[in-house]
């Protein structure tokens, strides 16, 4: 009996230390030596640099182009290279425009957004981003994605995800709006609450679901059927609870919001985000200084929804596209106007609602708001990561964080529309894409 207990001893260390050697044997070290980089801290750009990898992390900055002994040399010496960058409001399991808007919500079910999320999450990848905030899609097939591209079974951008949308009957989550009230999916009212009491239940089991944040909806929507995005539709009480008990949780909160109160008693009760903001006023940007609520612009998703609203209005239901015509020629200016009040901005594009891949357009469009390039950069880099809240391992490149890394071939500061053409792609080390061409 005892040999056979010592047997198994040996057999179970033999493998212990054979998954040990096959750890080390997979160990690699990558030097990229960069031409110009932009690494999300300076406000200059640096020249001549040698980034050094381990296996998922930067080891270290150096000045001059240095190869250590044994590494792979990645040579971007002609390109401009910049951390992975981040998008901090977008919808993988979505695609408006492509199924006209009262249909697809009958004719596909959460399972077609899934599967057209991993399709989607790939795409956002290969474009440069290497990580997003997803705020809002049906809880299990977004967490499921999540689960799947950390598990390496798809390859996307890392994710942190909000699940359902929180918020009131008949507000902007309320998807059963404008349909037979015969008719029912889960996914329409998953996230519906009236009153904090519902309000604390939901979070408490989102959290438990596997969400990362909370998305809430306190004003009217302009994809949404029905419902007016300056009027505030959840009260102050469920706003203030869902904050609470999403920070007792160590969950932040984004909120979807145009109208000028909302924005103000959202930021005021402690959420950590605005996305949208478009009725901002000065004393809303005070509010939102004070309180270090970010603000989230998605102008491309103003721009596109604008632009359905005048070519094919057939795609949009007629309250929405009379809203978006209402509401998308506002955010340009409510995102300069934030940005010049030293409000913090984070870069969000709110893709689902714009075909995915294009994210890099966003920059250009703060560009031509009036934000300066190197301040939409870092809003896709560190600033986005201190809103999603890992600037520890995303958003720069310095020591101990993961090699996400991207580069172009020209100076996004001299033309930003570079971004849009995003021609070498690492995530944690791995090379996804270089010289343009997708790696297998």
């Amino acid at each position: 009996m005892k040999n056979r207990k010592h047997t198994k001893r040996i057999a179970m260390l033999s493998a212990a230390l054979a998954l040990c050697w096959a750890g080390a044997a997979q160990a690699k070290d990558i030097v990229i030596h960069a031409g110009t980089l932009i690494d999300g801290i300076s406000n200059a750009e640096k020249h001549n640099v040698s980034i050094v990898i381990h296996d998922d992390r930067i080891v270290s900055v150096d000045d001059g182009f240095v190869t250590p002994e044994g590494a792979e040399v990645i040579d971007l010496s002609k390109k401009t290279v910049l951390p992975g960058l981040i998008d901090t409001h977008v919808h993988l399991t979505l695609q408006l425009g492509k199924y006209p808007q009262l249909l697809g919500p009958v004719t596909r079910s959460a399972f077609d957004g899934a599967m057209e999320g991993v399709a989607n999450a790939r795409t956002t990848l290969l474009a440069g981003f290497t990580s997003v905030r997803d705020v809002g899609g049906y809880t299990p097939a977004v967490v499921a994605l999540k689960r799947a591209q950390k598990e390496g079974t798809i390859e996307g951008p890392r994710m942190w995800v909000s699940g359902n949308i929180v918020g009131p009957t008949g507000g902007h989550g309320d998807l059963s709006t404008g349909y037979d009230p015969a008719l029912s999916k889960p996914e329409w009212s998953a996230g519906i609450v009236d009153g904090a009491d519902e309000a604390l239940k939901k979070v408490r089991e989102m959290h438990r679901d596997g969400v990362d944040l909370i998305k809430i909806v306190p004003s009217g929507g302009v994809a949404s059927v029905g419902d007016d995005p300056q009027a505030q539709l959840m009260t102050d009480a469920e706003i203030k609870t869902i904050v609470d008990t999403a920070h007792v949780l160590h969950m932040k909160v984004a909120a979807h919001s145009h109208g000028t109160q909302a924005t103000d008693h959202a930021s005021e009760l402690g959420v950590d985000s605005i996305e949208h903001g478009t009725f901002a006023t000065p004393e809303t940007y005070k509010i939102m200084k004070a309180h270090g609520t970010y603000l989230v612009p998605t102008l491309i998703a103003g721009e596109t929804v604008y632009r359905f609203a005048k070519t094919h209005p057939e795609l949009l239901s007629p309250s929405v596209a009379q809203k978006a015509l209402a509401v998308a020629p506002r955010m340009n200016r409510n995102a300069y106007d934030a940005w010049k009040a030293g409000v913090k901005i984070a870069f969000g594009t709110d893709a689902g609602v714009y075909q995915h891949g294009l994210n890099g357009q966003e920059f250009a469009l703060m560009v031509k708001a009036g934000i300066p390039a190197m301040d939409t950069i870092k809003a896709a880099t560190t600033s986005a990561a201190d809103l999603i809240g890992d600037s520890a391992d995303i958003g720069s490149i310095q020591p101990g964080r993961y090699a996400d890394i991207v580069a172009t071939d020209g100076d996004p500061l001299g033309d930003i529309a570079q971004l849009q053409n995003i021609g070498f792609v690492m995530q944690g080390g791995r090379v996804y894409k270089q010289d343009g061409h997708v790696i297998p």
